[in-house]
């Protein structure tokens, strides 16, 4: 009975090796010769040959049965399965390796896929991979590419290229070194430096990431992108090229195109039909004039508008903003800039300082010329205060006022409307103990004056009241320094918010500059070791 088995084993054994040999299945001429004392089959007309679900077509063949090889000619035709159909001129098939050779013309078909295209081909049955090299052409209903060389993975319908690579699409043009494809996901792998251009001729070069033709939409890490104005570029893309809409991570760097200025932060969008652009979260811009001087703009968000008109041009930020220039800091919830007219619109209660002074209304407009601040109009509920050197504070208030500057320092405000002051009378006075003693100066409060008026212009010097006149009936009032009352120091209004003044710390800190980690803390058991030592 083990005999038996042992011999139904066997039997079994041979019958499934003989049904993964090649088979002759029809052949119209069949002449047996030898060939360096090896035999073959000479078959002419209507050859098939079969192995598995592998069939073989061609004109001619010689056939190796006991090496389970076929050298093919003539109108070649693979068909394995359902899903693989190939053509060529010339083939060598060897059946126990389960690998095709082949030469000329040849045209591989991964049904509902792609096609490669090429003159060389070797395709390994059993890895379902087709390689090619001197030049092929892969061909799917999205995009053709070419290269020197590559090789096409049937199972995962991945394929990759390499030497002179390009990419045609009705939208663009990749040129690359190495790149990968897959046909059914229609995802392109960027694995070195490629060049795209679009159809408007606009150019963006990719090292490394993925592209999806069919839903153009593509994800890469290294990229520079282009607007009317500006460039953007950061650690990762997300780029949706249906919708426009490009989305940038990870130390975003917004540069301008025509002015020296930069915009920063951890996250960017462009949208291109918009012709919009943002950077948000710990957003700052910096912008340097002619002199070296950087103003220093933060918000939650930092929107770029570009328009062909310069006029059209501007620039947003919104939420929580901050100012720092030398000469000028400021606070708002809102600020709009438009470089054509080196106009600055602050909204929402926003607040500047300057030198000494600090200055709010309802909405705030900084003009500049010539890279400095020139005028600064206060629009409704203007309301200017200045400490002096015995730290009183001199107030003014009215509908809305223009502050003018000279060498970036204030010189001086013209109130419109419903004026009002309170402006504290100093002296300074010489003595000396002795006549040994140096002489030393002393200021000295005189009095308070507060006057309501219709219109006011107050002259500063150095950044600090010098004078005042008063127009249209002013209503004045001086109080001697005993007079003085608290509840009559302060205007109706009246909020001092220089702690909130912002310093250029306080702006892109936590993106321009990485905290150093503390050094860890010595124990008193080691600090007392260290002192015995």
């Amino acid at each position: 009975m083990r005999l038996l088995g042992l011999f139904l084993l066997l039997l079994s054994c041979q019958h499934a090796v003989a049904q993964r040999r090649v088979k002759l299945k029809q052949g119209d001429v069949l002449r047996g010769t030898m060939r360096n004392g090896i035999r073959f089959d000479k078959v002419i007309g209507h050859v098939v040959f079969q192995q598995t679900n592998t069939t073989i077509y061609c004109d001619s063949a010689y056939f190796y049965k006991s090496e389970d090889r076929v050298e093919a000619f003539g109108k070649i035709h693979i068909v394995e399965g359902d899903s693989v159909d190939v053509t060529s001129q010339n083939l060598i098939y060897e059946g126990r390796q389960k690998v095709a050779y082949l030469r000329n013309n040849v045209v591989f078909k991964k049904k509902d896929r792609a096609t490669l295209y090429t003159d060389n081909l070797d395709y390994y049955r059993e890895k379902g991979l087709a390689y090619y090299f001197n030049k092929g052409k892969l061909v799917d209903s999205t995009n053709t590419l070419t290269s020197i060389k590559g090789y096409y993975e049937l199972h995962s319908n991945m394929a990759s290229f390499k030497g002179d690579v390009t990419v045609l699409n009705p939208d663009y043009t990749m040129n690359s070194d190495t790149l990968q494809y897959n046909s059914k996901t229609k995802v392109v792998y960027f694995r070195k430096k490629t060049i795209v251009k679009d159809t408007e001729n606009k150019t963006a070069v990719y090292e490394s990431g993925i592209y999806n033709t069919a839903a153009k939409y593509s994800h890469l890490n290294q990229a520079n992108l282009e607007s009317l104005n500006h460039t953007m570029t950061g650690d990762t893309y997300d780029l949706d090229d249906q919708q426009k809409i490009y989305h940038v991570h990870g130390h975003v760097r917004m540069k301008a195109k025509r002015e020296n200025s930069l915009i920063i932060g951890d996250e960017g969008k462009n949208y291109k039909k918009k012709g919009i652009s943002k950077v948000y979260t710990h957003a700052y811009a910096a912008r340097v004039d002619d002199k070296g001087d950087t103003l220093f703009i933060s918000a939650d968000t930092l929107v770029s508008i570009d328009h062909k008109d310069k006029k059209k041009e501007r620039m947003l930020a919104y939420h929580h903003v901050r100012i720092f220039k030398l000469d000028l800091q400021g606070l708002a919830d809102s600020l709009v800039y438009f470089p054509a007219d080196s106009l600055l619109q602050l909204y929402r209660n926003p607040v500047l300082w300057n030198t000494g002074n600090q200055m709010t209304a309802d909405s705030i407009k900084i003009k500049t010329k010539d890279e400095q601040i020139d005028k600064i109009y206060l629009i409704n509920n203007a309301f200017v205060v200045g400490q002096d050197s015995l730290k009183n504070f001199n107030q003014i208030k009215g509908r809305t006022m223009t502050a003018f500057f000279k060498n970036k320092v204030l010189d001086h405000v013209i109130v419109e409307g419903n004026g009002e002051s309170i402006y504290y009378a100093l002296e300074e006075k010489e003595f000396k103990k002795d006549s040994t003693s140096l002489i030393k100066k002393i200021t000295l409060l005189t009095g308070m004056n507060r006057v309501i008026c219709s219109n006011i212009r107050i002259n500063f010097k150095a950044g600090k009241i010098n004078n005042i006149t008063f127009y249209v009936k002013p209503d004045a009032n001086f109080y001697p320094p005993s007079e003085i009352d608290e509840e009559n120091t302060r205007l109706k209004g009246f909020e001092w918010r220089g702690e909130e003044r912002p310093s250029r710390k306080d702006i892109g800190a936590d993106v321009a500059e990485k905290k150093k980690p503390e050094p860890p803390k010595e124990s008193k058991k080691s600090k007392r070791k260290k002192s015995r030592n």
